[in-house]
């Protein structure tokens, strides 16, 4: 896989020149990801910034009953890593774990730094990456505090479209705080309705 994926996921915000993007292709690391394959675990420090070119991520944690819950994914053209943990470097109380079979490329928290401190660009472009998912977890934690089941499965076809058929019901009803089966129910009632 070639850098092009991630070069163009900066188009959205601040376009990268032909020495930023060589910068970039120095420093990045590509990664080839099997399912279920960590690439953060609780108590770990978040080393890098994650681009998704392929596959699919989850960021849960596991309570002390061990019940895992879903907080978040990326998939395809996403940034993933855990904000507090990186720039911190505090362990991380989450896990990130490949739901499929994926390709990343990672930026250590040093070249991070470094191309920030370069090239003003990089700074405004993962300002913006870390605003649209901090409004995305905003708008999450309001769901949960104010939102019914269905509403809340509704936010979440709305926000991750394409992996409502990917993701399995389990890690869907997790995300929502649900049951699989409770989850089954809004569906057939969301298709009745239709």
């Amino acid at each position: 896989m070639t850098t092009t994926t991630l070069f163009a996921s900066f188009d959205r915000y601040l376009p990268l020149d032909e020495a930023e993007k060589a910068d970039v292709a120095n420093r990045v690391v590509e990664r080839k990801i099997k399912r279920r394959q960590f690439i953060l675990q609780e108590d770990d420090v978040c080393k890098h910034y994650t681009f998704v070119a392929e596959g699919c991520f989850r960021v849960f944690h596991v309570d002390k009953k061990g019940v895992e819950h879903n907080l978040q994914f990326a998939a395809e053209n996403e940034w993933i890593m855990i904000i507090d943990s990186f720039f911190n470097q505090k362990k991380s109380s989450v896990y990130i774990e490949a739901i499929e079979p994926s390709v990343i490329f990672q930026l250590s928290r040093p070249d991070l730094i470094h191309l920030f401190r370069t090239y003003p660009k990089f700074d405004r472009n993962f300002r913006v990456i870390v605003e649209t998912r901090f409004a995305e977890l905003e708008n999450r934690l309001l769901q949960t505090i104010s939102a019914t089941a269905e509403e809340r499965y509704l936010a979440f076809l709305g926000q991750y479209p394409a992996l409502s058929q990917r993701l399995p019901n389990t890690h869907i009803a997790s995300y929502l705080g649900i049951t699989p089966e409770f989850l089954s129910r809004i569906r057939k009632e969301l298709s009745r309705k239709a």
